[in-house]
């Protein structure tokens, strides 16, 4: 099994909205089941454990239409998710996000990651829907 999936969705708004909209991590909260709550530099972060403070950086770029967050968990342990948004004509754009299995045993991320897949459907399609109206 791959250590990650890649999973895409189109949404009927130009590439410059869906990006403003995806890069403000304040919006991570509307659209992910991860996040509680979401700002600059931190974000609360729901896991089966409970809720999680952790340290966010987002690294953006319009020009390239990339979008990656990098996420610092309590202990030092580091995550990241990526992204990218592409333009598809005038009044639409495709989003592709590329799930990483998370820093946790390995004994673990198969089960985690193939949770996470299903899961990211889900969020990619709530995206779509906040975009779109």
């Amino acid at each position: 099994m791959n250590p990650y999936d890649v999973q895409s969705i189109a949404i009927a708004v130009p590439a410059s909205g869906a990006f403003r909209f995806i890069a403000d991590p304040r919006n991570l909260p509307q659209w992910t089941h991860a996040f509680k709550a979401a700002g600059e530099t931190t974000a609360l972060m729901a896991t089966p454990q409970g809720s999680v403070e952790i340290g966010l950086a987002v690294r953006a770029s319009e020009r390239h239409g990339t979008i990656d967050w990098e996420m610092t968990f309590p202990g030092g342990a580091v995550a990241t998710a990526c992204s990218r948004l592409v333009e598809n004509g005038p009044a639409s754009s495709i989003y592709v996000f590329v799930l990483k299995a998370p820093p946790v045993a390995q004994e673990a991320v198969e089960g985690t990651l193939a949770q996470q897949r299903g899961i990211l459907r889900d969020e990619l399609a709530r995206l779509k829907g906040l975009l779109e109206q």
